[in-house]
């Protein structure tokens, strides 16, 4: 498996050079793919494309996952603090079975990269090889980060954090591919883009009786079945209409029989909010439903709640940057649709300003987590470079606020 370094792109090489070796990596990546927390081989892999390249790689202490570090050379050595941003890049597929024609689809079964997480890795891989090109010229240093586990609850974004890695990092920057856009399209925006995501598990207990006299017990299924009814009332009675936000019940299940009304119901589900004052509301909301609900039908209702990645919020002037080097880059740049979609580059953003931004990859009918989904890999150079620029782009910008850069 080896990759010398003689064979990368490097900026100032030739024009069409990068294309056709990010082309092979990705098909790589798209062809191993690893579910979350088991990306050993996705690691190793890219271990050995940057260390080829020359790339120091930091000593985090991540099972998977790493962050790595392209030192600028136009710094004054003493400069405090020196500039410092980073890129970001998930690397965990997802447990589907792929259903593409594809000459390079996954070769494991049950897991995909129906996300775009191969392609995610691979342009900041590149940027991070054009970046190491020209680091003499960079006026501070750039993180690279290839986050783990980004497809569960409990996301990889906090396990970075966690490391201290990224305690110096000033802006911190990041991409998703988008099959509503065409090639050569970004959807860039400031504000909350990505909704906060919660998980609720609601038990409810009743007591069992037989179906032919329901007098002699209590219902937990009219229970629950209230219940689901009576959560929808949190958005449209207790949330404010100018804001956004989804409490949707999932999994309902009832272990009894066709002549058995049970005692226990368990229900999971979501909620899903924009804005940060709405989200203990909503989770106050769920409670008070489910257990007044239990209580006025005689039984009793207990909810578990688990918090995961709140909403991503980009920061208004590094959005701009972003924006500003699309142009530049001659990009199309339209604003984007907020989701109700979760994403943990959230989690960065609660300790460090930046921006996170979609990027067209072809327009298909197929939806992210699809076993139908791809990508266009002609988006791959370009996004790259983008995104190399837009980490020249602001650490000039932070060296001329610090007079750090010579």
């Amino acid at each position: 498996m080896s990759d010398p370094a003689a064979n990368a792109p490097v900026a100032g090489g030739p024009a069409d050079a990068l294309q056709p070796w990010l082309e092979e990596r990705f098909v790589w990546f798209h062809r191993h793919p690893e579910l979350s927390h088991r990306e050993t081989g996705t690691t190793a892999r890219l271990a050995e494309l940057l260390d080829n390249a020359g790339i120091e790689i930091l000593d985090t202490g991540l099972d998977t996952g790493l962050v790595a570090i392209v030192r600028g050379g136009a710094v004054d050595s003493d400069a405090e603090p020196r500039p410092t941003v980073a890129l970001r890049a998930d690397i965990d597929a997802l447990p589907v079975d792929e259903d593409t024609d594809l000459p390079y689809r996954s070769l494991t079964p049950g897991a995909m990269h129906a996300c775009g997480h191969d392609f995610h890795m691979t342009t900041i891989l590149g940027a991070a090889l054009l970046l190491h090109g020209i680091a003499d010229r960079l006026p501070g240093d750039v993180k690279i980060v290839f986050q783990p586990a980004e497809e569960v609850p409990q996301g990889g974004a906090s396990e970075v954090v966690d490391t201290g890695a990224l305690g110096d990092v000033q802006a911190i920057f990041g991409a998703h591919t988008t099959s509503l856009l065409p090639v050569g399209s970004l959807a860039i925006g400031a504000g909350p883009i990505c909704a906060a995501v919660d998980q609720f598990t609601i038990d409810v207990r009743g007591t069992q009786t037989h179906g032919a006299h329901p007098d002699r017990g209590v219902d937990g299924i009219l229970i629950a079945a209230a219940t689901v009814q009576n959560l929808q009332s949190v958005v449209s009675r207790n949330l404010s209409p100018t804001h956004d936000g989804v409490v949707s019940v999932g999994r309902f299940v009832a272990d009894g029989a066709w002549n058995v009304i049970p005692e226990q119901v368990t229900m999971e589900g979501t909620v899903r909010s924009f804005h940060a004052e709405d989200r203990p509301m909503m989770r106050r909301r769920v409670e008070q439903v489910a257990e007044g609900t239990a209580a006025t039908f005689g039984g009793h209702a207990s909810v578990t709640w688990s918090a995961g990645p709140p909403s991503v919020d980009n920061d208004p002037h590094w959005t701009e940057l972003m924006r500003r080097t699309a142009l530049e880059d001659g990009f199309t740049v339209v604003e984007p649709i907020a989701t109700m979609g979760g994403e943990d580059f959230a989690c960065y953003q609660q300790v460090i300003p930046g921006a996170f931004i979609n990027v067209g990859t072809g327009v298909i009918e197929a939806s992210n987590h699809s076993p139908r989904f791809r990508v266009d890999p002609a988006a791959l150079a370009p996004t790259a470079r983008y995104m190399a620029h837009v980490a020249r782009a602001a650490l000039a910008e932070l060296a001329g606020a610090s007079g750090a850069g010579h």
